[in-house]
């Protein structure tokens, strides 16, 4: 996501194919123009590396912001959606090993 939303700002296209994924539809009915989004695909970009850095790092935070992260993301069809359900599965499945 970090990398579409610098690409997206720099070249006023997302990587792949002309057309935005299905997600776009969401914000094509609340008249937003996706191709300015790239802040915000920079956003959730940076969130997905820091929760990742909090996993591998064995951070007390990264448990409760990786659930977080995944929920925010869910609307990101069809690579978001898919990736962050099973990161939820994941943290769930290994809440045991993972520091509180």
């Amino acid at each position: 996501m970090l990398i579409d939303g610098i690409h997206v700002i720099i070249k006023s296209k997302y990587l792949g194919p002309e057309k935005p994924g299905p997600w776009a539809n969401t914000f094509h009915k609340m008249n937003i123009d996706v191709f300015n989004l790239g802040p915000l695909f920079i956003i959730y970009g940076i969130a997905w590396l820091t929760f990742l850095y909090g996993i591998w790092t064995g951070q007390s935070w990264a448990y409760f912001f990786g659930i977080i992260i995944s929920i925010l993301t869910l609307w990101y069809l069809p690579i978001g959606t898919f990736i962050s359900i099973i990161i939820l599965i994941l943290l769930l499945i290994n809440k045991n090993n993972i520091p509180l």
